[in-house]
């Protein structure tokens, strides 16, 4: 297992929230909160989206990224999931992480101030270094895009 040691600051708005934290032992992803107000939830309409802040803001070391994705509990249960999953915070960003939410549920769904929204993992980053070439080596797959291997 990789360690990365990850800065982590607590925005104003998110003094009284928890900082983020695996719920099991073996978890890949910890989990991000809401840092709405109190009296003010996020109300997501049925196919409607949000961009909710999480009241953190994190540096990432060099060679490592940190991938947003949905938590499957609210996934199933409210039809609630991350717009761009998995949506990428980079090293070099310093500003604060947000959530964007899409409700594709048949209910409008209530984000209340501290509740568990999504789930992030960080992970290390691989460069490429792009070659230019005339052509590209022939596969069995070709050129066959979407659909193309029966699913």
């Amino acid at each position: 297992m990789t360690v990365a040691n990850v800065r982590i600051t607590r925005l104003p708005h998110a003094r009284d929230l928890p900082l983020p934290s695996y719920q099991t032992a073996l978890a890949a992803g910890f989990d991000l909160v809401a840092a709405v107000a109190a009296d003010a939830p996020v109300v997501i309409a049925p196919g409607a989206r949000a961009l909710v802040p999480t009241g953190i803001a994190i540096a990432l070391p060099e060679g490592f990224e940190a991938q947003v994705r949905p938590r499957s509990g609210l996934a199933l249960k409210q039809g609630l999931t991350v717009l761009n999953s998995p949506g990428t915070v980079d090293a070099d960003y310093r500003g604060e992480v947000q959530v964007i939410l899409i409700n594709h549920g048949s209910e409008s769904v209530e984000i209340a101030r501290g509740m568990r929204i999504a789930q992030m993992v960080v992970a290390t980053v691989t460069r490429a270094t792009f070659i230019e070439v005339i052509s590209l080596d022939e596969t069995s797959r070709g050129i066959g895009g979407f659909g193309s291997t029966g699913g």
